[in-house]
């Protein structure tokens, strides 16, 4: 196996929160001059892991901001090199973004970029396929490894098949908090917040899952604990168009497409994240999310050739999270939030006109992710291990080549329309 550690992380001017209906809302962002960044302390605990090829930082921030935020990851990764650290900021993702354009032109914009999260690890994807990478270890920078064998846990089992035969081709780890639990806190929530917690729901999958064999089927994904082989990726992309939970909606189109994801209860990582504040802003962003889920689900499960993919399959969790009913749970959270906290006008025009948008935006947009899926394979395949892609890439990115070689070129589409065209055993993208 060539496996490859995948570290998306973002980063702006400060981690104010980010008001509702503002672009690129993402749970947490790194303000460029904290002192002691999360990447750091993520790279710091690979620096012990056996068995690392190759980190790639996937770095996503405000335009305004990349050139402050490259700096400060450039100079953590120099403490890394061990690690082998690629950086991918906007000119190495403009390589992979030219490329797909020229490939299939027709593929909506900012379906593989630094911008949203499926599109985000979606570029991870496509990066680790240029370079030639057969596995994916997807890792979040607010985490870290807790043994030297974080490496040779995540590829456990991949490429086996089971006692019933069935392949395992995309597993997922688990997270332990700061008290060393994997389980969430279970105190009793505030009146408003109290249809809108799923922690009783996650704990009782935990349980089952860790009280079991170690590999076994699984309803969830830990984003940041997650291994994915080609066999899955090259045929799977993650979802453009969700708000956020990528992670889990990628579980769906695995499923849906024929592809079981396995939980793996000896791997896990610690996540060490900083306090979020709950706001309207990450509610809004859940209820396009969660809606949006119930349309694309009820929309896959009537196409032909594709696996169904239903709430009962998926209790104790996520089920009630991906079912019509959870439109209540989010009518009621609204109308609870407007009568009490801080942000109340905002979920009162939420209930009386956020709602519906979100329901109008989730059937508009609930057929996008089957129109680019068919793209995908042909995509990746093309990219495969394309060397004239990878070195453009590795010029600029590999942190050791940093002030020894830049490429201007690289900004100009005479380069990449210099390049011969990739060979591909699909016959290109139609």
């Amino acid at each position: 196996m060539n496996p490859v550690i995948v570290i998306p992380s973002y980063w702006a001017e400060s981690d104010r929160p980010v008001g509702v209906g503002e672009a690129d809302v993402y749970d947490h962002v790194t303000p460029v001059n904290k002192p002691v960044p999360e990447l750091e302390t993520c790279l710091s605990s690979l620096d012990k892991v056996r068995g690392v090829l190759r980190v790639i930082v996937l770095l996503v921030a405000p335009p305004a901001w990349e050139k402050s935020a490259r700096a400060r990851v450039e100079g953590i990764c120099r403490m890394h090199t061990g690690l082998n650290p690629l950086i991918v900021g906007s000119r190495e993702a403009r390589v992979i973004t030219r490329a797909v354009d020229r490939l299939a032109p027709t593929v909506p914009d900012g379906a593989i970029t630094l911008r949203g999260y499926g599109a985000i690890r979606n570029m991870g994807l496509a990066v680790a396929a240029t370079l030639g990478h057969d596995v994916v270890v997807f890792l979040d920078d607010d985490e870290v490894a807790l043994s030297d064998t974080f490496l040779i846990d995540a590829v456990y089992g991949l490429g086996l098949k089971n006692r019933q035969g069935l392949s395992i081709i995309a597993k997922t780890g688990y997270f332990l908090d700061r008290d060393d639990s994997p389980y969430a806190d279970v105190k009793d929530p505030a009146w408003e917040d109290a249809l809108w917690s799923k922690r009783h729901e996650f704990n009782e999958f935990m349980e089952a899952k860790l009280s079991g064999t170690r590999i076994s089927r699984s309803n969830y994904i830990c984003g940041g604990c997650f291994a994915v082989s080609a066999e899955a990726f090259t045929r799977v992309a993650f979802d453009p168009v969700i708000t956020r939970g990528e992670d889990l909606d990628y579980l769906f189109n695995l499923r849906m497409n024929g592809i079981d994801v396995w939980f793996d209860s000896q791997w896990y990582v610690r996540h060490m994240p900083p306090e979020i504040e709950d706001s309207a802003s990450r509610f809004q962003q859940d209820v396009y999310r969660w809606l949006y889920e119930v349309k694309k689900l009820e929309l896959s499960n009537q196409t032909i050739g594709l696996r169904r993919v239903t709430a009962d399959s998926l209790v104790p969790y996520p089920g009630p999270w991906v079912s019509p009913e959870v439109e209540r749970r989010i009518r009621q959270t609204a109308f609870r939030r407007a009568l009490v906290g801080p942000e109340h006008g905002t979920y009162l025009r939420m209930l009386l006109k956020g709602i519906p948008e979100a329901r109008a935006w989730a059937e508009a947009s609930s057929a996008r992710y089957q129109a680019f899926q068919t793209f995908w394979q042909g995509i990746i395949e093309t990219l495969w291990d394309t060397k004239a892609l990878a070195n453009m890439i590795l010029a600029t990115g590999e942190v050791e080549a940093l002030g020894k070689m830049r490429l201007p070129e690289i900004e100009s589409e005479d380069r990449l329309a210099g390049l011969e065209e990739p060979p591909s055993s699909t016959g290109g993208v139609s």
